[in-house]
C-alpha cells in the first residue's frame, strides 16, 4: 500500500539529518548553534537554537527552492488544493502584500471593502494602486461591518469595469463569510481576478462544516494565516495561488520584500502544521466547533451577553458563518467590548484575542480544552455580576463610510505635516490610524478626516482601545496634506 505523502515533512527531515551530521558552522547565525548565546539557549532550549541555521545546500533556499523547501511547498499545495503554495516568514502581512502587489500596480483599480486589514492598505500604498470600496453593510445590533453584498460587487464592478481584481476577507475577524463562490463567478466573468484575504480561514480547508475556503470556491489567490488557526509558530503563513496566475512571477515579487535569510524555525513549524492538519484536520476541527457551540450556548444564558453565531446569515452579507469563532457582543451589560477584554485578563488571568468597542473574540483552535472554555464561561459571569451595569452611555461601534480624496500611495508620500488632533477635521489624512487587534484602519492615507472620525477615536482611546499607526505614539496629533 502507498504511504501518503502528507505524512512526510521534508524540511524538518532535513534538519533531523543535518543535526545527525555534526557540521561545524562557519556560517550566519552568529550564535553558533547557541554556544555564542548561552542565555538565549537556555530559554529557548538546545534542540530550538540548533534548528536555527542559514540556507544550505541540505536544506534549500527559500528564495529559489529546488529540494526540501519545493517538495513542502508541493504538498501543501496538494493539502489546500491550490495549484501552487509559497511558504511565507514574514507574516500573513506578507502573504498579503504579495498577492496584492502580484495583482495590481500603479494605477490600476482594486475593489474590496473597507474592512481590509491594514497590510492590504500597505500594499496600495506600496504599488500605488487605486482602492474602490464595496461598503459593507452593517449590524445595528452588534455594530460591526458585514460581508460584501454580491449586487454592491456587481455594482462596483459596473461603475468600473477596468479594475484589475477584486479582495474579499473570508471570513471577518468575527467570523462573517461573503457569498465567496459568486464574487468569483462575477470577478472571472469580467476578466478580474479574485483574491482572498484568508487571515482567519486556515481551517476552512479541513471540514465541510465550515465556510467554503478560498481554493475551492475557485480564488485565484488566498493568503492563509498558518500561525493563527493551523498551528505553526507566531509569523509563518502560506500564500497559495490557483492555475490562472504564474508562479514565477508571484515568487519574484514574493522576493521583492521577503527576507533572504529564512527562519528553519518558522518554515519547519509550517511543514509540521501542514502535515498535522492534513493527517488529522477535520476531527480536530469538528471538536473545536462543538466546543464553541457549547460555549456560546453557556455564554447566551448568562443573560446580557450576545454570543453569536449561524442565526445570522441573510444569504448575502452574511452568507456563511465561522463556527469555531466565539464572537461575544457586550453593550447589554453595560460594558464595552474593550472593556471586558481588560477585565478578564486584569481580574481573572485569562487572555482573549481582542476586544473592540461593542465585542469581544475568544480565538477558539486546536489547543483548547473544554476545561479552559469552562473558566472563561465563569469569569464572563463573574464580569457581568461584579462590573455590568444598564448597558447606557455606551458609543455604538459602526461603520464609518470613508471619503477617499487621493490615492494611499499619493498622500502617504506626499508633503504633509503635523496639526493637534481637534484641528484636523476636513483635511485629508497622510497616515494610518486603527485600533490593533483587529488591525482595520479606522483612518488611511487618502482618506478625509471628519467630526464622526474623530469623536470616535477619541472615545476609543478613552475605552482603552490599542491604538496604533501615526507617527506620534499618543495620537495628539496627525500628520495631515500640506495643501
Amino acid at each position: 500500500m502507498a504511504q501518503n505523502p502528507q505524512t512526510k515533512a521534508p524540511i524538518y527531515e532535513a534538519l533531523q539529518r543535518f543535526q545527525s551530521m555534526r557540521v561545524v558552522p562557519f556560517d550566519v547565525p552568529g550564535h553558533k548553534r547557541g554556544r555564542g548565546n548561552p542565555e538565549l539557549a537556555q530559554l529557548l532550549g538546545s534542540q530550538c537554537v540548533s534548528m536555527d541555521v542559514n540556507s544550505m545546500k541540505p536544506l534549500d533556499n527559500l528564495c529559489h527552492p529546488i529540494s526540501v523547501i519545493r517538495e513542502a511547498e508541493e504538498l501543501a499545495a496538494q493539502a489546500f488544493g491550490a495549484a501552487h503554495a509559497f511558504l511565507m516568514v514574514g507574516g500573513t502581512t506578507s502573504a498579503v502584500q504579495s498577492m496584492v502587489l502580484s495583482t495590481v500596480k500603479r494605477g490600476d483599480k482594486i475593489i474590496l471593502p473597507r474592512n481590509v486589514h491594514r497590510s492590504v492598505m500597505g500594499a496600495l500604498v506600496l504599488c500605488g494602486a487605486i482602492p474602490v470600496y464595496v461598503n459593507p453593510a452593517c449590524d445595528d445590533r452588534l455594530g460591526i461591518p458585514l460581508g460584501m453584498g454580491v449586487a454592491d460587487v456587481e455594482a462596483a464592478i459596473q461603475k468600473h469595469p477596468d479594475a484589475k481584481a477584486i479582495l474579499v476577507n473570508n471570513p471577518t475577524y468575527y467570523g462573517i463569510c461573503s457569498d465567496l463562490r459568486s464574487i468569483v463567478k462575477l470577478a472571472h466573468a469580467h476578466g478580474m481576478l479574485c483574491l482572498a484575504d484568508e487571515a482567519h480561514g486556515t481551517h476552512f480547508y479541513f471540514s465541510s462544516q465550515l465556510p467554503v475556503s478560498a481554493m475551492e470556491a475557485g480564488a485565484d489567490m488566498a493568503a492563509v494565516s498558518m500561525h493563527k488557526s493551523g498551528g505553526s509558530l507566531t509569523q509563518s503563513s502560506l500564500l497559495l495561488i490557483g492555475n490562472s496566475v504564474s508562479p514565477g512571477h508571484v515568487r519574484q515579487i514574493i522576493n521583492l520584500t521577503q527576507t533572504t535569510s529564512g527562519s528553519y524555525l518558522l518554515l519547519s513549524s509550517l511543514d509540521i502544521a501542514r502535515r498535522n492538519l492534513a493527517l488529522r484536520g477535520k476531527e480536530e476541527f469538528e471538536r473545536v466547533i462543538q466546543l464553541a457551540q457549547y460555549a456560546r450556548e453557556e455564554i447566551n444564558q448568562i443573560g446580557g451577553y450576545y454570543a453569536f453565531g449561524r442565526e445570522l446569515i441573510n444569504g448575502d452579507s452574511i452568507y456563511d458563518f465561522d463556527l469555531t469563532k466565539l464572537s461575544v457582543n457586550t453593550l447589554e451589560i453595560g460594558l464595552a467590548g474593550i472593556e471586558v477584554y481588560d477585565l478578564l485578563r486584569d481580574e481573572y488571568d485569562i487572555q482573549i484575542e481582542f476586544g473592540d468597542l461593542g465585542n469581544i473574540l475568544a480565538y477558539l483552535s486546536i489547543g483548547d480544552r473544554p476545561r479552559e472554555v469552562e473558566r472563561l464561561v465563569g469569569a464572563l459571569s463573574e464580569v457581568r455580576r461584579r462590573f455590568g451595569s444598564s448597558g447606557t452611555n455606551l458609543m455604538k461601534q459602526e461603520y464609518i463610510d470613508p471619503q477617499v480624496a487621493v490615492s494611499p500611495q499619493e498622500a502617504f508620500y506626499a508633503p504633509k505635516k503635523s496639526l493637534p488632533i481637534g484641528e484636523t477635521d476636513g483635511m485629508i489624512c497622510s497616515e494610518f490610524v486603527m485600533c490593533y487587534p483587529p488591525g482595520i484602519p479606522i483612518l488611511a492615507p487618502g482618506e478625509r478626516i471628519t467630526h464622526e472620525i474623530l469623536n470616535y477615536i477619541q472615545y476609543a482611546k478613552e475605552k482603552g482601545c490599542s491604538m496604533t499607526g501615526p507617527e506620534d505614539a499618543d495620537i495628539l496629533y496627525l500628520n495631515v496634506l500640506d495643501t
